[in-house]
């Protein structure tokens, strides 16, 4: 599942932003034996869920909101315990988990089906690729990596009640404030003319073919089409259009590759490429990551390009070895950083960038 954010769909940095800060925390009964106390818990939940509905129609009324789309909501939502339930099982607030190795996420996610499958949409969308690539500079092969990583192609965009489930998020708190302000944004694509059948997707309020959150669609999503609606659902225009207008607002370099794989010698004195910054977001992430070098100086310690060189002397790169010492290793632009905006894990952004480059062969 795919959303988590310099803006908000830069995923999990922007949890704190927004308003809303309720006081309440509702207690949610997973697992009741007792039939009747089980009705009582469910009831006095779904009273609780109600009330706090309210809450989420006063702050959409004060941002703009039509009433009559609010109340055309709102009235028809019930609280879904089944979010909670996955909400609960994802990662997060320990301490950091032993990483595992790159090399089985790679296979399962830069394999021979995504690839054809992206291949086969570049032959069949070429110029209406090249118009997006021209408009926006960024590479098809990108876009359409995304979409295959995201959705398969649109084969699985989810089939939750995307107001239901933002709606219960929201009202459970762990992540109040993020699930509160999407659920207003979901209200505002709907006030806007966005047909409210169309609004499902996954558990955690992502949809259409990029899996944009509300928010990022009010944002970036783009009407490439011309037919009035920025439809990431059905258009493959507006699809590759809108994941082309996120990279561009995310600083994505027009004619810079994400990066490339490298050899690595084995006397490389690692000690000393290190960095005593710290990202604000997702640090574990960016902490693999060595300082910035020319690809000169990359070079000048031994670390070379496996491919031959697909990146100029004075462009800036850092060093990642996901898998250790001794295996493929490789150096990566700032335009790898705009893949990490929009989901900020290294394995999602090598194979992004490594997908990109298969269906481009």
């Amino acid at each position: 599942m795919k959303v988590f954010l310099r803006h908000r769909f830069r995923r999990v940095a922007a949890f704190a932003a927004g308003a809303l800060a309720l006081s309440f925390q509702p207690a949610i009964a997973l697992a009741q034996t007792d039939g009747a106390k089980a009705d009582g818990v469910q009831s006095d939940e779904e009273a609780g869920f109600r009330g706090y509905l309210q809450l989420l129609a006063a702050r959409a009324r004060s941002e703009g909101v039509r009433g009559a789309t609010i109340s055309g909501v709102t009235s028809t939502l019930t609280f879904n315990p089944r979010v909670i339930s996955l909400d609960r099982t994802q990662p997060g607030g320990g301490p950091a988990a032993v990483i595992p190795m790159f090399a089985p996420y790679r296979r399962t996610h830069v394999d021979a089906a995504r690839i054809a499958g992206g291949q086969r949409e570049y032959a069949a969308n070429a110029d209406r690729i090249a118009a997006i690539e021209q408009r926006y500079g960024v590479p098809g092969k990108v876009l359409l990596a995304i979409w295959g990583h995201e959705s398969n192609y649109g084969r699985y965009t989810g089939d939750f009640d995307l107001a239901r489930s933002l709606a219960t998020l929201a009202y459970e708190g762990r992540r109040r404030e993020l699930f509160a302000d999407e659920f207003v944004a979901l209200l505002k694509m709907i006030d806007r003319g966005v047909p409210r059948y169309k609004l499902v997707g996954s558990w955690a309020g992502a949809f259409g073919n990029p899996q944009f959150l509300p928010s990022v669609y009010l944002r970036v999503a783009q009407d490439a089409d011309g037919d009035g609606l920025a439809d990431i659902w059905s258009s493959k225009a507006d699809t590759l259009a809108s994941i082309a207008n996120y990279f561009r607002d995310a600083g994505w370099r027009p004619g810079q590759p994400w990066g490339v794989a490298v050899d690595v010698p084995a006397g490389l004195d690692r000690a000393r490429l290190g960095t005593s910054l710290v990202s604000p977001r997702c640090p574990q992430v960016f902490a693999r990551h060595t300082g910035w070098k020319t690809m000169r100086e990359w070079r000048a310690l031994g670390v070379m390009p496996q491919a031959g060189s697909l990146l100029a002397d004075d462009v800036l790169a850092t060093l990642l070895e996901p898998d250790g010492q001794g295996r493929t290793a490789y150096l990566l632009t700032g335009n790898y950083r705009v893949i990490l905006d929009y989901n900020c894990s290294n394995f999602y952004a090598l194979s992004v960038g490594l997908l990109a480059d298969e269906i481009s062969r």
